[in-house]
């Protein structure tokens, strides 16, 4: 096997870990270079561990890997950005739970995509810094859904394949998009008020810097929420598990 094939540099952000065998941990990784892959970190969960601090989800890392029978074994790690305010703010940690589990989802073992990568590693760092991150997730879903092949359709009819007008709409997850006033009757789809199919355009065509200049209204934003998690639960059939643990902080907060 060539020198090349027997390590990989690479940075990454640690999507989730699980312990294996008596003191290791399997990695699940998204990698700049390969996309999402697996590694080993042995003796991780020992106390004297250098590499566990390096090691923990949503942490981005420099990492050295070298081959090994099943998965690629960690030699080498180096934090890049800890994002330590998810850390320190409860709901920021539920809101990164939740990033991290969407691209999870999404992807497999299938190589780079460097512009998904991007995606992950600016939306962590919007929601570390931003008072109220919102925004930041909504851009995050929409353009998560282009870049894995899911964009949905905003701006013609999916069924008639006429423009969509300046008037409420419907959104139909099954037709993977909006259906006119005609078309969308009888079909089972949810309506979609215009000024919502707006913002959605708006973040879909624009860059985040373009879309976060115009403020989003909480009602606006809980119906966007609401109907990109009705289609991403259609597409892979099955709910996340992070957006009720985020629900259930928002209503603490809201408590309190």
């Amino acid at each position: 096997m060539p020198d090349r094939e027997r390590t990989l540099r690479c940075e990454a952000v640690v999507l989730r870990h699980t312990d294996w065998g008596e003191a290791d941990r399997v990695l699940t990784l998204f990698t700049q270079e390969e996309g999402k892959q697996r590694a080993v970190a042995k003796g991780a969960r020992k106390l004297k561990s250098r590499k566990a601090g390096h090691l923990e989800p949503f942490t981005r890392v420099k990492l050295m890997l070298a081959r090994g029978r099943d998965f690629w074994i960690v030699t080498q790690a180096e934090t890049v950005d800890a994002y330590l305010p998810l850390r320190e703010d409860l709901l920021k940690t539920a809101y990164a739970a939740y990033i991290l589990e969407l691209i999870d989802r999404f992807t497999y073992e299938e190589g780079s995509n460097r512009l998904l990568y991007s995606l992950l590693v600016d939306t962590l760092q919007r929601v570390s810094e931003m008072e109220a991150p919102l925004p930041a997730l909504r851009y995050y879903e929409i353009h998560l859904l282009d870049l894995v092949g899911f964009r949905p359709e905003l701006f013609r009819c999916v069924k008639c394949e006429e423009t969509i007008q300046a008037v409420d709409q419907f959104f139909s997850p099954a037709r993977g998009g909006v259906l006119c006033p005609n078309c969308g009757k009888g079909e089972g789809a949810r309506s979609v008020p215009v000024k919502v199919l707006k913002y959605l355009r708006h973040y879909q065509r624009s860059t985040f810097r373009e879309a976060a200049r115009v403020p989003l209204p909480m009602g606006i934003g809980e119906q966007m929420e609401a109907l990109l998690n009705e289609y991403i639960t259609y597409i892979l059939e099955r709910r996340l598990n992070s957006p009720a643990f985020v629900h259930e902080i928002q209503h603490q907060q809201e408590k309190d």
